[in-house]
């Protein structure tokens, strides 16, 4: 990809690198938060 292809916000955020970065950091609180109710469904 060249520099002119980067996809930015209006403040200049490259949303590519947010979302590659995003994907390198694990569950997110939502996911996290779903795992536990299905293991705690689970032991019912």
């Amino acid at each position: 990809m060249k520099m002119n292809d980067k996809k930015l916000t209006i403040v200049g955020t490259d949303i590519e690198e947010v979302k590659r970065l995003n994907n390198l950091s694990g569950l997110s609180y939502n996911q996290v938060k779903q795992l536990l109710a299905e293991k705690y469904a689970n032991k019912r």
